[in-house]
Formats: structure tokens, C-alpha cells, sequence
């Protein structure tokens, strides 16, 4: 009989949840529209006579609150428990890192940042993370370097409009900010960030300032301000940018939350002008992810096809799998999108996700039967043989016959 005291949503009974895909889905769009500490409500599931209340989401951090927390007096090392171990081998690759901001209004599908930090942003004062610089140039080991200066998303400052950054309303539930097309409420704005970066490369003893934790390049490309750009590549990296185009298929793209790959490949022609200009010999390093939910074998094809056109060659790639907490973990296990409650293909077999892997990586030998198979599937035969098309040449036997 407990009624909590605030608003409260209803949601599925756990022996309905446990059975039926399309309740599940729809449970899971509760959750999700209900992570805004500005309109977010509590949550009621039900287990046999009992009830799960998930709370609404606690008020966000101010910018005050986050200068105190970064504040506090951190060891930066690991607990000397871990001295017998030999330490922690991982904390050289964050050690000489900053973090500025926390949330993201970005919306990929796949990302559980919607959950445990939320879809807006905040950020710390320039003069806290300055500070923070200035403590790391004291510790053991730093040669004038600060690896990265980032967060969830690096070029993310603030709240994606006005609404949202005075709290009059909470990130749109059915909607996103930057995909398909930005929306026209969003404030695209890198300047303090631009700023930010000045201020902590002019710190005594700091000889360079990198940006190593991937920025949003679809809102590097919308701001009218198209400086971001030049400034990162002449001052902020470090031979090779992260970038997560993820895909290239606007069927794929559509279903992850991404924008369309023209805007990919603005991004990419501008990056490498400015490196030509500056003669520099610096690289994107594109995030690419196979059998995400909606991705057909076609779909993987166009992918493979896009890097063979732009002479890719990505030595790693992610083949999806499922992560609690995601919009696309949830269309993995209902075959369902649950923001739209449509039915979506998701590739499950371990032969066909191999397949879709391995058309990413096509230029390796070892993936040469996989590839094939995956074009005789895919009905892209064409995409065999010797024209400058084509992923793959035909192998042939000792007596000059072709292999099957």
C-alpha cells in the first residue's frame, strides 16, 4: 500500500517484463523519458506483492558544486593496497587528463550516459580546471603534457538550448539535439571551450594541451564560428584525432542516434585541408561499429564500400554487443526500437555478426572467406574480382581454376 509522496509512473509487472518484448520495450521508453531532474518522475515496478520505486533523478550539480568536488584533496594515485600488485597500470593513461564537463545531450543509442550522468551538461569554471593543471605539473613523472582536456563529450560546455540551461524544461523525450539534423533551438557554441584549452596551455611548465577524449564533430561543423576546427588541429592534437562517425548507412545512422555521413565527411574534408595547409601529418582515427540493431549485411556493405572509396584501413573495430542501460541494448533483445515501438532487424548469429566484422577489416587475408561469403549473401558479387570497385580479388587454385 506505499504511496510515494511524489508524482510516480506506473510501469509493467517484472512477470510481464520477463515475457513479453513489447512491454519490455515500452517499460524501457518509461525509464528512459523519466532521467531529467527537471520532469523526470519516480518509477513503480511490481514483484509479485511487493514494489520497486526508482526515485526521480536528483538536481544537477551546479558549476559551483563541481569546482568544490574537483577541489577536494585527490591522492591521483592508486590505493596503496595495489602496491603489491604493482599498481594500477591503467592510471598512466588518465593520469595527466582532465575532466571538465559531465552529461551529454549527444543521444547515441548505444551510449549508457543518458542513464548514470544525464542528458545535459555541466561543466567547471575555467579557473577550477586551471587549477587543477597547475597540481598536475607538481606530480611525479608529468614531461609538459596534459593528455586531454575532456569529458563525455569534449567540445560540450553547456546545455544544448535555452530552455534547458535555465531549467525551465528537461532535455525533449522524443526528440534529439544534433540527429538526424541539428535542432533549431540548439546553441552551438565552442568558444569557452576554445578558452578553456588557451588558458590551460598558458599554465608554467605545460608544453602542450591535447584533446584525446573525441569531440562531437557534428556540433564542431554546426557552429557558425568555424574556427574550432583550425585551432584543434593546429595546437590540440596529437597526430591522430578520435572520431566516432560509427557508421556510414543512414539506415544504421538513423536507428544509432548519428547524423548523416555528409556530415562526417565535412568534417573530415575540413580537418585534412587544414592539415595540408599547416603541414601537418595528422589522421582521423574513425570509432566504426558492425552488427549494431538495424544493420543489415547491405548495410555492412556500404560501409566496406565507403572505406575502400576513402582508402581506409581501421585496424580496430567494435562489433556490437549488448550493454545494460541503452536505447540499443533494448532493440538487441526486443527486436523492437522502443522510441518509436517499431519493429527493427537486428543480426544475432554469430556467423552473420563475424561476417559484418569482418567486411570492415576486408583488406586482412584472414578475413578473405568471410568476406566473400558475406558478398555472395548480400548478393554483391560484383564487389569480387580485379576492377578498382571491388573489396576483394578472387582466389584461385593450382590448376588456375577459381576456389569456391
Amino acid at each position: 500500500d506505499y504511496k510515494p509522496e511524489f508524482e510516480f509512473i506506473d510501469t509493467y509487472k517484472y512477470d510481464e517484463l520477463k515475457t513479453d518484448k513489447e512491454k519490455y520495450a515500452k517499460a524501457f521508453k518509461i525509464q528512459y523519458n523519466n532521467q531529467s531532474p527537471v520532469d523526470g518522475k519516480a518509477i513503480v515496478e511490481y514483484y509479485d506483492n511487493k514494489k520497486i520505486v526508482q526515485n526521480p533523478p536528483p538536481p544537477l550539480l551546479t558549476r559551483e558544486d563541481m569546482d568544490k568536488v574537483y577541489a577536494l584533496p585527490y591522492t591521483r594515485a592508486w590505493h596503496p593496497s595495489y602496491d603489491k600488485v604493482g599498481g594500477i597500470a591503467a592510471l598512466s593513461e588518465v593520469q595527466f587528463s582532465i575532466t571538465h564537463n559531465r552529461g551529454c545531450f549527444g543521444g547515441c543509442a548505444f551510449c549508457s550516459i543518458a542513464f548514470h550522468q544525464g542528458r545535459n551538461v555541466v561543466s567547471r569554471s575555467i579557473e577550477s580546471v586551471v587549477e587543477e593543471a597547475k597540481i598536475l605539473t607538481t606530480l611525479p613523472g608529468f614531461k609538459g603534457y596534459i593528455h586531454d582536456v575532456g569529458g563525455p563529450t569534449a567540445n560540450f560546455r553547456y546545455g544544448p538550448c535555452e530552455a534547458v540551461r535555465e531549467g525551465k524544461k528537461g532535455v525533449c523525450k522524443n526528440r534529439r539535439c544534433l540527429a538526424p539534423t541539428p535542432c533549431k533551438n540548439l546553441i552551438c557554441d565552442q568558444s569557452e571551450y576554445v578558452e578553456l584549452l588557451e588558458k590551460v596551455a598558458a599554465v608554467p611548465k605545460i608544453k602542450k594541451v591535447f584533446v584525446r577524449s573525441g569531440v562531437r564533430f557534428d556540433y564542431a561543423v554546426y557552429d557558425k564560428d568555424e574556427t574550432f576546427i583550425d585551432i584543434l588541429a593546429k595546437k590540440h592534437v596529437s597526430g591522430q584525432l578520435k572520431v566516432a562517425p560509427e557508421h556510414v548507412s543512414q539506415n544504421v545512422l538513423k536507428y544509432m542516434g548519428k547524423p548523416r555521413r555528409e556530415v562526417y565527411d565535412k568534417f573530415s574534408e575540413k580537418f585534412y585541408a587544414i592539415n595540408k595547409k599547416l603541414k601537418k601529418e595528422q589522421y582521423l582515427v574513425p570509432y566504426l561499429m558492425s552488427s549494431h540493431p538495424g544493420s543489415t549485411l547491405s548495410d555492412a556493405v556500404e560501409l566496406a564500400v565507403y572505406l575502400k572509396e576513402h582508402n581506409l584501413n581501421p585496424q580496430q573495430v567494435q562489433d556490437f554487443y549488448p550493454t545494460p542501460g541503452t536505447v540499443s541494448t533494448c532493440m538487441f533483445y526486443t527486436g523492437i526500437d522502443p522510441r518509436t515501438m517499431k519493429p527493427v532487424y537486428v543480426a544475432k548469429s554469430p556467423e552473420e555478426k563475424a561476417m559484418q566484422r569482418a567486411l570492415l577489416q576486408f583488406k586482412n587475408p584472414a578475413n578473405f572467406s568471410l568476406v566473400a561469403a558475406a558478398l555472395k549473401k548480400a548478393g554483391r558479387e560484383d564487389l569480387i574480382g580485379f576492377g578498382r570497385q571491388c573489396l576483394i580479388q578472387p582466389k584461385y587454385n593450382t590448376t588456375g581454376g577459381k576456389q569456391k
